[in-house]
């Protein structure tokens, strides 16, 4: 038997008009955990995409070859049956279906009467979830269930098929710290009884912490192989990118001026929990050419208290907002655009972005009623903006009428920037803002966050990545249970200190 689980030898993909693989080698030993890293749009998801047969035999050039032999997948039915599991990052399990019923889709355990038989599958449910240590009961929906154990749902699927080959594209992207390190030790232990696993992610402290070997995709390309411990970290974002990076955070401080937004006694209470407040008493505010970040743990409350400034989360609430020193009421998005506040949301996909429309379309999402006149679009002007921000923000794109869910992860969040930069702003709340995209596109999104203070913008960043926060903000406000409990200054801020006080420590 030989050394390696898989061997993927020349692999070649086109899409119209696209290269998106070009002549890749890939090769996996057996029982290793192995990276695979590289920016948005490297081909990473291709060549997984190639390997678990979503792209079937004949659609591509090159050679699959696993346990010895080639293969020729026609759907991921065949990769699946032959041993390989993929888990996406945007999980597939259907929110209405309990635990059970979902790791056993189109696999139901049947009775010699072929009914289903609730009992086995409970039974075999329940272990399975005992092998990645959830407690919880397999008739629980999948609704009901938190994006972690979600996760842990996913791999329970993936156990259930007996793979030996397990793939997981970007698995922590939405988990905790702590959820994140148990889904880590779970690999790890997956390693010791034999599963081989490739590990699709951005966070290059994850990759250091897990991977025995790393390959660097480029576009298009394989770059490089190598056992982590013969590759420093400057070195593998250097094959990344293809460039030196000298600075992860290349923060240009400005000296701060007036106070643009103020928010005094905010409070606000949870939207179907009665009496249980999610904001409490809050006060704070951000000023002209300031970076302000907020850091806390999920749950702290961050994401709530920018959504229930904008109007759209909490009932209840009290509490003052000004902008340059007047009394506002926000209501709604619209209200929010009227006074100059923007907002780059969590989730792109869902609350940035209409990934079925193109370019041009999102960059006027926000701005369609200034661009319009008797009820028809300037579009001679739409199309001279979004060029206009396209080359200012390098977003890379065929052309402005690309559909958004053909771009990478870094080029859709550079368009919901785009979006706000055709628009005359006083603040910017970013929420998030480099989840998910390759360490390239970051520091892209640090040097548009640097010319927007210069411009006279105030930004507030929420970031659950303490580096990030610290590398890139001014200020740092604290968040734990709905309250600020503690702000640095950008010159005494340290990881160990924001987790002290976001953990509740006094």
């Amino acid at each position: 038997m030989t050394d390696y689980i898989l061997e993927m030898k020349n692999i070649t993909k086109r899409f119209p008009g696209v290269l998106a693989l070009d002549d890749v080698s890939f090769r996996v030993k057996r029982g290793e955990i192995h990276a695979l890293v590289g920016e948005n749009g490297a081909g990473k998801s291709t060549l997984m995409k190639v390997l678990s047969g979503v792209h079937s035999h004949g659609t591509y050039s090159g050679q699959v070859i696993f346990n010895g032999e080639e293969q020729s997948y026609r759907n991921i039915a065949d990769s699946e049956n032959a041993g390989i599991a993929i888990i996406y990052q945007e999980l597939a399990l259907c929110p209405n279906m309990n635990i059970a019923e979902s790791i056993f889709l189109g696999r139901e355990i049947l009775s010699k009467s072929k009914l289903i038989n609730w009992s086995e599958m409970y039974k075999r449910t329940n272990e399975l979830l005992e092998q990645v240590e959830l407690d919880i009961n397999p008739e629980t929906k999948i609704s009901h269930i938190g994006i972690g154990q979600q996760q842990l749902v996913e791999i329970a699927k993936a156990v259930s098929k007996n793979a030996e080959l397990l793939i997981l594209d970007e698995p922590t992207a939405a988990l905790t710290d702590k959820e994140s390190e148990h889904l880590l030790d779970l690999l790890r232990q997956f390693k010791e009884q034999g599963v081989t696993c490739i590990y699709i992610s951005h966070k290059l402290n994850e990759v250091y912490n897990i991977a025995d070997t790393i390959t660097v995709l480029r576009d298009g390309q394989s770059i490089i192989t190598s056992k982590k411990e013969d590759l420093s970290q400057r070195d593998l974002i250097s094959h990344m990118v293809g460039r030196e990076l000298e600075d992860m955070f290349p923060r240009v401080y400005q000296k701060p001026e007036d106070v643009v937004l103020e928010v005094e006694n905010w409070s606000i209470e949870h939207p179907t929990i009665a009496n249980k407040k999610v904001i409490d008493n809050i006060s704070f505010s951000c000023k002209k050419g300031e970076i302000l970040g907020i850091a806390g743990l999920m749950g702290a409350g961050r994401t709530e208290l920018i959504m229930s400034l904008l109007g759209h989360y909490g009932k209840k609430i009290c509490g003052t907002i000004r902008m340059n020193g007047e009394e506002v009421v926000i209501n709604n998005s619209s209200d929010a655009i009227k006074k100059g506040i923007g907002l780059v949301p969590e989730d792109r996909k869902r609350y940035g972005l209409v990934l079925h429309q193109d370019v041009k379309f999102n960059t006027g999402l926000a701005s369609f009623n200034d661009l319009s006149k008797n009820g028809l679009i300037n579009d001679n002007e739409l199309i001279s903006l979004t060029n206009e921000q396209v080359n200012k923000l390098n977003i890379r794109t065929p052309s402005i009428e690309q559909l958004l869910r053909n771009l990478s992860g870094g080029n859709q969040q550079k368009n919901v920037l785009a979006k706000w930069l055709i628009r005359e702003l006083s603040v910017l709340i970013l929420d998030e803002p480099t989840r998910g995209i390759d360490v390239g596109s970051k520091i892209e999104i640090y040097n548009i966050m640097n010319d927007l203070v210069a411009e006279g913008l105030a930004i507030i960043m929420i970031s659950s990545e303490l580096p990030e926060i610290i590398g890139i903000s001014d200020r740092v406000l604290v968040m734990h249970e709905g309250k600020f409990v503690k702000e640095f200054s950008k010159d005494d801020v340290t990881q160990e200190e924001i987790m002290h006080y976001a953990t509740g420590g006094i």
